[in-house]
């Protein structure tokens, strides 16, 4: 039986699903009919209204979705189960990155209890106090990243709130935002030829995460770089338009797991024949395209660490074209 509601308080439309997931509209009306999950309500419109548990466990199936599991031993399953099946990709993550990670467990959980205990001026105090003593680019690689992933992995194991993980995403924003425009801007800015590279970075449409592009900044300033960033979800034409105004070399784009695979592919080789080959594009991020099915002459970068290796090999790759 179909419910009808008036309040449409913590729901959200199937539009609004779509982008917060990454799941097709399409795809959720399958689900829906092959194995009645999710289980809309209807608003007075007869539109589909979706119920912020349902939209969680949908979070947690893309994730098991993009680790290869087929939505037809999964979708059925309570959310307990599913987080169960989550665990071991979360062990193999945690191990393949924690020479990347110098933040322990103790601190890990001082973080932790401060965005628990909702003491946001604590948590933002401690995360500048850090990244103060240690530097931008050494608390980008060794305390955000990895502290970003295992806040996310809480909140799908149900050891925090959504709006807790929320909190925290903008402190980190507000931080990294603060420290890149604190970054000096050397002399090469009023001389063309040592002003590179230019990197643009953004999203395609429908990619809002932004962490990982602020990161991917970060490490870049530090680098010497001249960025330019457009923020999250830009139309290809206009990335494109961008790049002859700005001049850049690069153009550099992050992908989350949110993001329907076949979009990033088409999206990259679509950006690639706008561009032509004098301009290079490095993409990063967990989206599992990147590791599987690249297009050619995109560099990936897997990790934070190729950031500084890749600005370095392009730098050397101008100066034998100089020499030649």
């Amino acid at each position: 039986m179909t419910v009808i509601i008036d309040d449409l308080h913590d729901t959200l439309s199937i539009a609004a699903v779509e982008q917060d997931t990454g799941i097709a509209k399409d795809t959720l009306r399958v689900w829906e009919r092959r194995y009645n999950f999710p289980k809309p309500l209807r608003d007075v419109n007869d539109d589909r209204a979706y119920p912020i548990d349902q939209v969680e466990k949908l979070r947690l199936l893309k994730r098991l979705l993009d680790q290869g599991h087929r939505p037809g031993g999964v979708v059925q399953l309570p959310i307990e189960d599913l987080r169960q099946l989550n665990i071991k990709p979360i062990l193999e993550n945690e191990k393949n990155h924690s020479r990347s990670s110098a933040i322990s467990q103790d601190e890990m959980m001082r973080y932790v209890n401060l965005l628990r205990s909702h003491q946001t001026e604590a948590l933002r105090l401690e995360l500048s106090t850090t990244m103060i003593k240690i530097g931008l680019d050494r608390f980008v690689i060794e305390i955000a990243a990895p502290l970003i992933r295992n806040i996310g992995e809480y909140w799908v194991d149900g050891k925090i709130e959504i709006h807790e993980e929320h909190l925290f995403t903008e402190q980190i924003k507000h931080l990294l935002r603060t420290a890149i425009s604190s970054v000096p801007t050397s002399h090469a800015d009023q001389n063309a030829d040592l002003a590179r590279p230019r990197i643009l970075l953004t999203t395609f449409p429908k990619e809002k995460h932004s962490l990982g592009l602020l990161m991917a900044e970060a490490l870049m300033a530090m680098d010497g770089c001249v960025c330019i960033s457009l923020g999250t979800q830009t139309p290809i034409l206009e990335i494109t338009q961008a790049v002859r105004a700005h001049k850049a070399d690069i153009v550099a784009l992050s992908f989350s797991s949110h993001i329907n695979q076949n979009q990033v592919i088409d999206g990259l080789k679509d950006l690639q024949s706008k561009l032509g080959p004098e301009v290079e594009i490095w993409a990063g991020g967990d989206n599992s395209a990147l590791r599987k099915r690249p297009p050619e002459d995109v560099k990936i970068l897997n990790t934070l660490h190729d950031i500084s290796e890749s600005v370095k090999a392009w730098r050397t790759q101008q100066k034998h074209k100089i020499i030649s």
